[in-house]
């Protein structure tokens, strides 16, 4: 039987391991929502952490399919064919939770649950579809719960709401005809921003004695209704009505629902199993055409447009955790997620493997660090016909199996 002197000691690693090894799933995912501190036995803790990961995807066999100068950026097929598409991004994490008597807990909390940077550059054979892409996301919840006993253990209610900002922009090659001519670089971007509102509900259920807990919690879609920003062709003047200027968009995206089921449990003293299999709608994001705010006409799928035709993500995570001594505890855990791209993009099944540790000098502190060696299985990217639309006839590529590496550390304080 695990003791609940083996539940505080252990149960940390559970939040430590399953923050690191999914930090490069599907979509836009990056750190995704998490409330684990809500269950923070302590009635006030204030955590403060970081992931940094290297996702090292290396596109290859890349080849310009729309040579024309005008709608595909001319013929790269004389650039290299293969490049370097990942980018190396951390997420940061700050919560406070606090407990009102014996019923009532709550966490604000500041995250970046979603975001993306490709940036394979100018000197690649696909630089008329993406020079650099960045999507960053800003979140601040609030999620309170109230438990109380049912049975050997307790029952509690969740539900919170969160407010999130979202910015970013592209840049592609729109035609080469500029450089010949003299007139600019023949590169236009796409800026933009919005911001929007979601709520999160679940239940969760604990028996401290056994160190078992089990949650499920749904966080809703976020509505950019009112996604702004700039087209910027002044590099590029030879487009017809919009060349030369900075032209006013605007178009709607939804960032994705999600549902999340949690479950550990103590299997021995001093040892603890956890898993967690989560759904996220990222199939809400496929096209998102911008169309000027001017007046000006707006072509058939827009002024420009963000193609990511994602399919909805699954993630299944499993591990265990053993309590050391009183000051030091270990967890591995092993992640799955299901690709969201198929057939157009480069974000394939991966498998990640992560290890954390946790050290608690004294009761108030504690302090973890954890690693994640993950593999980004291989595929192939190009024409894709949805809805009767054709999209990826600017390029094609392949790619093998990639590695990506994540490091992680935070410090918590309980009082």
């Amino acid at each position: 039987m695990a003791s609940r002197r083996f539940s505080k000691g252990v149960t940390s690693l559970v939040l430590l391991s399953s923050f690191a090894a999914p930090s490069f799933a599907g979509g836009l995912e990056r750190g995704g929502y998490n409330i684990d501190q809500l269950f923070d036995t302590s009635p006030f803790s204030f955590q403060s952490g970081v992931t940094y990961v290297t996702p090292q995807r290396k596109l290859k066999d890349v080849r310009d399919t729309n040579t024309s100068i005008f709608t595909g950026g001319g013929n790269l097929n004389s650039r290299p064919n293969s490049a370097d598409e990942t980018s190396n991004y951390t997420i940061p994490y700050i919560g406070f939770k606090a407990g009102f008597g014996d019923a009532i807990d709550c966490l604000v909390d500041y995250s970046e649950p979603f975001g993306g940077h490709s940036d394979p550059g100018l000197n690649w054979a696909g630089a008329n579809d993406n020079i650099e892409t960045e999507i960053k996301t800003r979140n601040y919840g609030g999620t309170c719960s109230y438990r109380f006993d049912v049975g050997p253990g307790q029952l509690r209610f969740i539900g919170g709401a969160f407010y999130q900002e979202v910015e970013g922009f592209k840049e592609r090659l729109v035609s080469t005809l500029p450089l010949l001519l003299g007139t600019g670089t023949g590169v236009g971007r796409l800026d933009l921003e919005d911001s929007g509102w979601g709520w999160r509900a679940g239940l969760a259920y604990e028996i401290p004695e056994y160190a078992m807990r089990a949650s499920l919690v749904y966080n809703s879609r976020v509505k950019y209704d009112d996604l702004t920003g700039t087209v910027d062709l002044r590099q590029v003047p030879v487009v017809p009505i919009y060349g030369g200027l900075i032209t006013p968009v605007s178009g709607s995206a939804e960032a994705p629902d999600s549902l999340e089921l949690k479950v550990q449990t103590g299997i021995a003293p001093d040892w603890l199993a956890f898993g967690s299999v989560k759904w996220t709608n990222w199939s809400v994001l496929q096209s998102v055409a911008f169309c000027p705010t001017n007046g000006l006409s707006c072509p058939a799928g827009g002024l420009t447009s963000l193609d990511l035709l994602y399919r909805d993500g699954w993630t299944i995570s499993g591990g265990v955790g053993h309590k050391f001594t009183d000051q030091w505890a270990g967890a591995v855990s092993l992640t799955w997620d299901r690709g969201t791209s198929h057939g157009y993009g480069a974000q394939t099944d991966s498998w990640t493997l992560g290890v954390g540790a946790a050290y608690t000098p004294t009761e108030h502190i504690e302090w973890r660090i954890a690693g994640a060696v993950g593999l980004l299985t291989s595929g192939s990217s190009g024409v894709l016909t949805q809805d009767g639309v054709t999209y990826g006839d600017k390029v094609s590529y392949s790619f093998g199996n990639d590695l990506v590496t994540a490091l992680s550390t935070s410090l918590k304080v309980k009082f």
